[in-house]
């Protein structure tokens, strides 16, 4: 399949209005918020920044690389291994709603897949021996589509991103244009990101660490739809 048409079907699937849905953890951007700590448009994209450096550079970025290598190396034991792993390294909630949209999206890229490596993990997951997350079904099926590593990595964070942003919209001063901004001004710096990320898997966000330790009724959230 040709570039132009991978991305299509990634644009598609990554649309959390199609029923395949979508969902993604603040990281604690309302807590930040109500405290004060994120009150204008520098300090939303110095927030968003952080989650890049913070979470995904160490934990999302590293385990797509790793299951693309895996997929590559055609170790479908190991893969089934680093689905397990991933689920066990976040909290309950994240990592059901993974699971379960996982499963989801299966359920609507499971057709006409050409690349036996592919077919033998979706039937893993299908047969519950293996996981599933939602990071390791959509880096199988960019594998399916060979849709390089940085690009599905740019449209899965940039998507991400702009979920995160959008929960600022209805609890904050923030007005919906600079918020825009922000999210253009990220297209020059994750190209850089995805590049630089760590190469050790770490869970470890100072962010959701910060806001748990200096006010306990203030829980970061998951948007699900």
């Amino acid at each position: 399949m040709n570039n132009a048409k991978a991305l299509s079907r990634f644009i598609q699937i990554l649309d959390g209005v199609f029923p395949s849905g979508a969902f993604v953890h603040s990281f604690g951007l309302e807590p930040h918020i109500v405290l004060d700590i994120v009150n204008d448009k520098k300090s939303l994209k110095e927030f968003l920044e952080n989650i890049i450096v913070d979470q995904y550079q160490k934990l999302e970025f590293v385990v797509v690389k790793k299951v693309f290598k895996l997929l590559e190396e055609d170790k479908l034991k190991f893969i089934v291994k680093e689905d397990i792993k991933y689920a066990s390294m976040v909290n309950y909630e994240y990592a059901k709603a993974s699971k379960d949209l996982g499963e989801n999206y299966l359920k609507h890229i499971n057709f006409d897949i050409k690349k036996d490596i592919i077919k033998k993990y979706f039937q893993k997951v299908k047969d519950r021996k293996s996981v599933g997350n939602e990071l390791f079904i959509l880096s199988a099926y960019a594998f399916e589509l060979d849709l390089d590593i940085d690009t599905f990595l740019l449209l899965w964070c940039k998507k991400n991103l702009i979920n995160i942003a959008s929960a600022s919209l209805k609890i904050s001063r923030i007005r919906p244009s600079e918020i825009q901004q922000i999210l253009f001004e990220f297209d020059e710096v994750l190209e850089k990101s995805i590049k630089n990320s760590s190469k050790n898997i770490s869970n470890f966000n100072p962010l959701f660490e910060e806001v748990i330790f200096s006010h306990l009724n203030l829980e970061p959230k998951m948007f699900v739809t």
